[in-house]
């Protein structure tokens, strides 16, 4: 019997701005765990591979109170999406070596009893692709974009304009690809050079431009179209000038306002022409993934998208963050832009 040590990423107080690692967040490591005797009481032990960082966490860094998503406790480890791989079982549902999709703790091991095993989704991977894929493109982030640009994007047409902002992130990846598919013409905004050269030479957006370098309303009128379609997941002068520059009928899809995580609730960009939605007969529409995916849309994307991303039809970016102990600095490069693609945290390797 060897114990080994289960590091954790606590959360330890509400940030009012950006988070702090070490202040707001803590790495712990004074958990032992004997691998091959602690109880499962039915469940499975499970060793983390990789998880997600995402930018939803920050609204979960708070005091308690109401949100789509419950508050982190405090003194416990943070969660989000990630994929395991199953070390014991005690239940006919997964064995050991299976590999596994759900909501994990910021822990290495983790033990799921009976009940919290009906909530992993067994992965087969028949394609072989990096674990990783499957808390980014291939998952929460990219069915946001699928289920959201499909349920949501009205009937769209070929030569249609859509505008898509953090174009270099997981659900934008999905989106833009997904548009090119149907014949959009495709405006993106991304933060930097590197990430704007990713969106237009990979994704194959049709224009893009660098939002610390232009503001959208000047490139939004550069662009030479009026938006049709738009992806939200800024807010701020994105939103503002997307209302400027929508045609009548336009279809907004919500799905972040990410400029906004960070700052108290006074400092938020105020939006001076929201009367454009009525005005231009625009169509609003926000939604959190965790209302409208289900079984039957998972199946059709789990059948098409790992699929997508094998044969190449699917571009993705990642970037990887190896250590759990570096998760919480992770997370808050990604919402600060540091981040080249979609933030991943590698916990182990697959062995």
């Amino acid at each position: 019997m060897v114990k080994v040590t289960n590091t954790k990423v606590l959360f330890v107080k509400a940030p009012e701005r950006l988070p702090v690692p070490g202040e707001h967040t803590k790495v712990d490591k004074s958990e032992e765990i004997d691998l091959d005797t602690v109880p499962l009481n039915g469940g499975v032990l499970t060793k983390t591979l990789v998880l997600s960082v995402d930018p939803y966490m920050r609204g979960r860094m708070r005091d308690g109170g109401e949100s789509y998503v419950p508050a982190f406790e405090k003194g416990k480890p943070i969660e989000n999406y990630g994929v395991s791989v199953v070390l014991r079982s005690e239940t006919t549902k997964l064995q050991k070596g299976d590999h596994v999709y759900g909501f994990h703790k910021f822990e290495e091991y983790s033990i799921w009893n009976a009940e919290q095993v009906n909530s992993l989704l067994k992965l087969e991977n028949k394609e072989r692709l990096p674990w990783s894929v499957y808390v980014g493109v291939a998952g929460m982030p990219g069915k946001t974009g699928y289920y959201g640009l499909k349920k949501f994007g009205g009937a769209l047409k070929q030569g249609e304009m859509i505008y898509v902002n953090a174009a270099a992130g997981p659900v934008a990846q999905m989106v833009i690809q997904l548009a090119k598919m149907e014949g959009l013409y495709v405006v993106a905004s991304a933060g930097g050079a590197d990430k704007c050269k990713f969106v237009k030479e990979q994704l194959r957006a049709d224009f893009v431009f660098d939002y610390r370098e232009k503001q959208p309303m000047q490139a939004l009128e550069e662009a030479g179209k009026k938006i049709d379609v738009y992806w939200e997941n800024v807010g701020g002068e994105h939103m503002e000038a997307a209302l400027e520059k929508a045609n009548n009928n336009a279809r907004f899809i919500i799905c972040g306002m990410a400029r906004d995580y960070n700052v108290k609730p006074e400092e938020r960009y105020p939006i001076r022409n929201l009367f454009n939605v009525a005005a231009k007969l625009i169509n609003m529409k926000g939604f959190i993934i965790l209302h409208i995916e289900n079984p039957e849309d998972d199946a059709d994307f789990y059948a098409k998208v790992p699929r997508w991303i094998a044969e190449g039809k699917l571009k993705i970016l990642e970037h990887v963050t190896k250590g759990i102990e570096n998760a919480d600095k992770a997370l808050v490069d990604m919402l600060v832009g540091k981040n080249m693609g979609k933030a991943v945290v590698k916990v182990a390797d697959d062995e």
